[in-house]
């Protein structure tokens, strides 16, 4: 596969913001956007975006139409997700990936949106982006955000270093990175929309799961052999998940037969801290530094 960056993020430049999961609020985003506005971009809402059908923010038709026209709208040149919640596994099999292929652009969120992260790499080869939606921008006093951003829009930052986190099998690896939500990981596998993890570098995150459910869902991923020539897995955030430890106990009995680096605790997720992860791009996790490490500009000039 060919690996295809976005462009840079320029100031002044157009931001959309879609809703392809849940439903939102206008006063939930309202802070969002102007955070947005205020640090110099103009922001884009689409038609359908405060639109509610139950547990999703309308129709999977209209949230659709939301994706393929910010993909395709010249404007803009970054799209923002405004949450996660659920919907976004109804869309895969019915975007139409060649309006994405022809209109490469940053695209960002996490949770329930790790499956458009996945899918649209898998399927064009477009470097997406793990990080803040715009409903929790604010959080961090902006940090999260304020990553992105030195992500997305320098002219010479040629990647990134996370330190800190917990060294549970040790090793160096070098791979693409590919990640998100777990439980949305576990939906996309076995599908078409799954990328190959043979050599890449794993990261998972997850938020209010009880540890026996955490259990099932890793023990699937290993023994669904999704995970055969993996270079290395790295465990986010697992916000709500009970006691750190005994999710790390879970990691190291579930994936140490792997015989790869294992490593825990990585800044992104549900949590306070999320800072961004670019979906494809070539990573380097070494235990000893309790670094991960890109080494590359994450946009095309």
């Amino acid at each position: 596969m060919t690996v295809v960056k976005p462009k840079r993020l320029e100031p002044g430049e157009k931001i959309g913001v879609i809703a392809p999961a849940g439903p939102v609020l206008q006063s939930e985003l309202q802070s969002g956007i102007d955070v947005l506005e205020s640090s110099g971009f103009g922001v884009i809402i689409a038609p359908h975006l405060y639109h509610v059908q139950d547990y999703l923010a309308g129709d999977d038709e209209p949230r659709l139409q939301d994706l393929h026209n910010m993909f395709g709208n010249k404007e803009v040149k970054a799209i923002i997700c405004a949450r996660g919640g659920y919907g976004t596994l109804r869309l895969l099999d019915k975007i139409d990936y060649d309006i994405i292929r022809a209109n490469p652009k940053i695209f960002v969120g996490y949770s329930d949106i790790t499956a458009l992260l996945l899918a649209i790499f898998k399927k064009t080869g477009l470097v997406t982006f793990h990080g803040p939606i715009v409903k929790d921008i604010s959080k961090n006093s902006h940090q999260n955000l304020n990553s992105l951003f030195d992500m997305v829009c320098s002219k010479t930052k040629t990647g990134m270093d996370y330190f800190g986190g917990r060294t549970l099998v040790p090793g160096k690896a070098t791979g693409a990175l590919l990640g998100g939500n777990l439980s949305l990981i576990c939906h996309l596998n076995g599908t078409p929309f799954m990328p190959s993890l043979k050599g890449a570098i794993l990261f998972i995150e997850e938020r209010g799961e009880a540890r026996y459910r955490i259990d099932r869902m890793l023990t699937h991923l290993r023994l669904s052999g999704l995970l055969e020539g993996a270079a290395g897995i790295i465990a986010g955030q697992f916000e709500d998940c009970g006691d750190p430890s005994a999710i790390d106990r879970l990691l190291v009995d579930t994936f140490s037969g792997l015989n790869i680096p294992l490593f825990s605790g990585l800044p992104v997720g549900h949590g306070l801290v999320n800072l961004p992860l670019p979906i494809g791009l070539e990573a380097t996790l070494d235990t000893d530094t309790t670094t991960l490490s890109i080494m590359e500009m994450c946009v095309a000039a």
